[in-house]
């Protein structure tokens, strides 16, 4: 058996089949998703379908783009051409669907591998139980009936620093950007949402995320697997860290990481 982590998927089955043929995939392994199951490839419904067909041999997260398909399942957010949803939304198990996906966990933790996954990754200004918390908690309403209450009130930048006094909506939109949107962080650990560049661009009054954890309880005694940051290109990060979006959706690669060797598969998207 195996540990196979493969980085946002974005749709990209045909890639997806490809890299885990390459990987030696078979029905004993385990497969780690980064998030962002969905959007912008064409093939979302089948890779939520493969996913969800894995049953307890998928372990993932959500992802941006994930809640971004909830909140349009729900009214809330406008389904655009550009991310080819309309096949998830009009399918007869839709409903089977998004009712799966919204019961999916946002923070992934294995003590035998000591291996952390999250999409975005973990605020810096959070230890392991507060991580492990603030997870709980956003998980908990996404699997509620509420869930609709709070993707309404989740789009939004602030609040950017974490303190525990943060409570209601504006706690829980914290939690969702920091697992799911979060790439740079000023020196003090506040949330920059809007950089994007890989980290020689970046000014100098921010760092990535995993550059801030050297007071934290979990690094380096886990190693920590995450996506959504393409631009990284599986670059710049130091050890025992793993990037794993490489961009396939946009011309780039769909990565799968073999936990026990540390051997890299990928496969380069197909030529629209």
């Amino acid at each position: 058996m195996a540990n196979l982590l493969i980085g946002d998927v974005h749709g990209c089955y045909d890639e997806l089949m490809r890299v885990l043929e390459k990987a030696e995939y078979s029905d004993s392994d385990i497969i780690w998703f980064t998030g962002d199951l969905v959007a912008r490839g064409e093939k979302s419904l089948e890779v939520l379908r493969f996913v969800k067909s894995l049953g307890s041999k998928a372990r993932m997260t959500l992802g941006n783009h994930d809640l971004n398909l909830l909140a349009i399942y729900a009214g809330i957010s406008k389904n655009k051409s550009k991310d080819h949803l309309t096949p998830v939304l009009t399918a007869p198990d839709c409903d089977e669907l998004i009712n799966w996906l919204r019961r999916q966990p946002v923070l992934q933790i294995d003590e035998e591998l000591k291996l952390i996954m999250a999409h975005a990754g973990l605020s810096p200004q959070w230890d392991l139980e507060t991580a492990k918390k603030c997870a709980k908690d956003l998980e908990a309403i996404l699997s509620s009936d509420s869930y609709p209450f709070f993707l309404d009130a989740m789009y939004g930048d602030l609040p950017d620093f974490w303190t525990s006094e943060l409570q209601g909506v504006e706690r829980l939109r914290y939690i969702a950007n920091a697992f799911t949107r979060m790439r740079y962080c000023n020196l003090d650990g506040r949330l920059d949402m809007y950089y994007k560049e890989s980290p020689p661009e970046a000014p100098g009054k921010l760092k990535p995320w995993f550059m801030l954890l050297e007071n934290s309880d979990y690094y380096p005694k886990y190693s920590i697997a995450f996506g959504h940051w393409a631009s990284l290109n599986g670059k710049y990060t130091p050890e025992g860290i793993y990037a794993l979006d490489t961009g396939c959706c946009w011309g780039g690669k769909l990565t799968c990481l073999r936990w026990e060797d540390k051997q890299y598969f990928k496969k380069r998207a197909y030529k629209k």
